[in-house]
């Protein structure tokens, strides 16, 4: 078949390499336009489209994907399926129904559960213990269309967003395969979803990381993990940011306002939290890099008493910021 394939980050990788493997014929890419990057802010291109020029892949990378010019060359490659795999775009009806045997959508959860752009990090910062991939044909709807095939994944309990991605990205690659394998074959029936059950994964913004100490220390530690790598759950401790990269929560009473420090030791920071303490075992404070609590204490000091905050851009910080 003449495939179309449509991804743009690193947990595109390996479906687009999956393809590129099969008996089937990539004919084209498509991906996101270079994005600044970096302290720098410079024009990088993305994952994808490094292995398409890397594998000289026609390649589009259409700043609006109903622009008459990107469906005029999306058409002209005669594509028999397009194949998508976190591209970053909802694909209008006119892309949709190009293909004879439609668009095929590799989706980092198990549908309904977790629609959207954020599926990985959502089911790990709602301290979910399984996901997994599905693949669906796709409509209009963000995620909505019928479902293919389903594989589920456990989460490990120290697993991350960073962690996590990579496994599932695998499993898409070689699920996908066998999806357009069983299309080709007449041997697989699309499915619905349930609409009922659907809960959506939106995209994460930077302030998304911000911690809210009056939440569970339980709750606080799902949401390192699901932050980790980015955008990274950060504090304030006296007007400077802290990021928090691992930590885990212990089920004890505490004296002290949520963000209080209330024990320090050789290995863990402990903080109060809205229930239980949260102990911090890797840190990264301002202008540092990041450290396990045993080196930064080698250099450091903070103490019992000490409260982290919600930092300076907050109205009434100044008295919240003191220790």
């Amino acid at each position: 078949m003449r495939i179309v394939f449509m991804g743009t980050p690193e947990f595109a990788v390996p479906s687009l390499e999956a393809l590129l493997a099969s008996d089937d014929q990539v004919v084209g890419v498509v991906t996101q336009p270079d994005r600044p990057k970096g302290r720098g802010q410079v024009l990088t291109p993305s994952p994808i489209k490094i292995i398409a020029q890397r594998e000289h892949i026609p390649l589009l990378q259409p700043l609006k994907i109903k622009a008459p010019e990107f469906l005029e060359a999306l058409a002209a490659w005669k594509p028999d399926l397009i194949a998508v795999t976190a591209f970053g775009r909802i694909l209008p009806g006119s892309v949709l129904a190009l293909p004879s045997m439609g668009c095929v959508n590799v989706h980092g959860s198990l549908l309904p559960k977790y629609r959207g752009a954020a599926p990985v990090q959502w089911a790990v910062i709602n301290g979910e213990r399984e996901t997994g991939i599905t693949t669906m044909l796709m409509d209009e709807g963000m995620d909505t269309g019928a479902m293919l095939l389903q594989e589920s994944l456990v989460i490990d309990p120290d697993d991350t967003a960073g962690t996590l991605a990579p496994r599932l990205a695998a499993i898409g690659g070689r699920l996908l395969i066998e999806t357009i394998r069983r299309l080709k074959a007449g041997t697989i029936t699309p499915f619905p979803q349930d609409h009922s059950r659907a809960t959506m994964a939106p995209i994460l913004k930077k302030e998304d990381g911000l911690i809210d100490w009056t939440m569970s220390a339980s709750q606080l530690s799902n949401r390192v993990r699901g932050l980790s790598p980015w955008p990274g759950a950060y504090t304030f401790l006296n007007g400077e940011r802290w990021m928090i990269w691992k930590a885990s929560h212990r089920a004890m009473d505490q004296q002290g306002v949520p963000g209080t420090i209330v024990g320090v030791t050789k290995q863990v920071i402990q903080v109060a939290t809205g229930e239980g303490v949260l102990e911090v075992t890797e840190v990264q404070p301002a202008n540092s890099k990041r450290l396990t609590v045993a080196q930064f204490l080698a250099g450091y000091h903070v103490a019992a008493g000490q409260r982290f905050d919600a930092g300076p851009s907050l109205p009434n910080n100044r008295e919240a910021a003191r220790p």
